[in-house]
């Protein structure tokens, strides 16, 4: 199965969608007897339901030399258990109507369906067979080795032939030297290539088990629907007594050294400039990471930003210029910012104007016209995210598997336009501070390189 493998589109800035406690979008909870958490999201607009199981593991909590581990299990899950046959589970799903795919991340593992409400105990069902009788054996075309060849391949075609991609892995080792989040989740191909099915059952015995488990569904339902299906299917399945190591979450160090990336390739047919900093997250500082959020907004956020105004339409030396922030990590995320040269403009031109625009403004800080627009535009983002059941499902999951809170979720508007100008103003001089080592990462046309 196909996995979402995180990419430089993945550092845009999150969306949390609130709701007040008594609306129709309020969230509906409970835990089975076993310690799985259940999030049921009602949207009664369509019949049909978004079904998603996340796992509190991933890429974080693989061993030494095991990298690639979690995500070449999510690929192993769409296999074969004790009553499903090999590619059965995707075959039902895709008779019955339904979409389906999995997602694997450093800090979680998800899978999800998304079918007509009549569907939703089949999907739970088989899910829940899945999490216990996965059949893993050495049979050398049995469906481990197979999907190790296939993320092998995937590797390839996805990360060494994109240009953007192999920049990008070299950008995050050199931003966490000795954190996991600088092993790439997909794996390093020596590594993957080398992972047993010893390895496979370890990490399935360790880490797949109800307790580790959160189900959220989101759609044409209630808690009351929901609850009496999720106890006949996955209420039943015992809870591990396997001995389970502590995440791979710590925190990371600051950088000791500034430093510069280039990476050339015939492919590359416009070169690019971005700088790394780290960051925070919503987990590391909360108050830093609604801070930062608006502030990147107001620097880099859009086409109204301060940096695209100023070096795209006043000075037009940038087809694009840009701010982000990755905050929804469990640990502290990057954050940076990111330009293309307009033609004829080389990138060091383009790395004087961009510096010196965010100079100034960390210099001369924000106006409250601008920061009010920055706090509206989010805020309104997240309510319109309120339109995508399948988007719910996801944030809901993502800030749960995390460590967040559903009240995390609720708070957002109100804690994003609490944020003041002199906060946002300060949280960039935080995190771009003059004494901070920084990562710059330059992608180039061959030729260009070899000048």
């Amino acid at each position: 199965m196909k996995s979402l493998i995180f990419g430089l589109v993945a550092l845009l800035a999150p969306v949390f969608a609130a709701a007040d406690a008594g609306s129709e979008w309020a969230p509906e909870t409970f835990t089975l007897d076993n310690g799985m958490e259940v999030v049921v999201l009602p949207d009664h607009r369509a019949p049909v339901v978004t079904h998603m199981v996340w796992y509190k593991v991933g890429a974080v909590d693989e061993e030494p030399g095991k990298s690639g581990l979690a995500h070449l299990f999510e690929h192993v899950m769409f296999k074969e258990t004790d009553d499903l046959g090999p590619e059965e589970f995707t075959t039902v799903v895709q008779r019955n109507g339904g979409q389906l795919n999995a997602f694997t991340s450093w800090d979680y593992t998800a899978y999800f369906e998304r079918v007509a409400k009549d569907r939703l105990e089949l999907m739970m069902s088989m899910e829940a067979d899945r999490m216990t009788d996965l059949i893993l054996n050495e049979d050398p075309e049995g469906s481990f080795y197979v999907e190790r060849d296939t993320v092998k391949e995937e590797r390839r075609q996805v990360i060494e032939s994109n240009p953007s991609s192999v920049l990008f892995e070299k950008v995050m080792a050199a931003l966490y030297p000795d954190h996991p989040y600088g092993v790439p989740i997909i794996g390093h191909m020596d590594e993957v290539a080398a992972l047993t099915v010893q390895d496979g059952l370890d990490f399935y015995e360790t880490w797949y088990a109800p307790q580790q488990a959160i189900l959220v569904v989101a759609g044409d339902v209630t808690a009351a629907e929901v609850r009496p299906l999720a106890e006949a299917t996955y209420g039943v399945l015992p809870p591990s007594d396997r001995p389970r190591p502590e995440r791979g979450w710590q925190a990371v160090a600051p950088l000791t050294e500034t430093q510069m990336l280039t990476h050339s390739d015939p492919k590359v047919r416009q070169p690019e400039y971005d700088r790394y900093y780290i960051g925070t997250s919503f987990r590391t500082d909360a108050d830093l990471a609604y801070a930062l959020q608006v502030g990147l907004n107001v620097l880099g956020g859009g086409p109204t930003s301060r940096l695209y105004q100023a070096l795209v339409e006043d000075q037009e030396i940038a087809v694009s210029a840009s701010a982000w922030s990755w905050v929804t990590l469990h640990d502290a995320g990057p954050a940076g910012f990111s330009a293309t040269p307009a033609p004829g403009v080389t990138l060091e031109e383009l790395e004087a104007a961009l510096i010196a625009e965010v100079e100034a403004a960390l210099e001369e800080g924000f106006t409250e016209e601008a920061v009010i627009r920055s706090r509206n535009s989010l805020a309104a983002n997240a309510i319109y995210a309120r339109d995508s059941q399948a988007g719910m499902a996801n944030l809901y999951g993502r800030v749960l598997a995390t460590g967040g809170t559903i009240e995390e979720v609720l708070e957002y508007e109100d804690r994003i336009r609490s944020v003041t100008p002199e906060q946002a103003i300060d949280a960039l001089r935080t995190v771009f501070a003059g004494d901070k080592h920084y990562v710059e990462a330059q992608l180039l046309p061959e030729e260009e390189a070899g000048e």
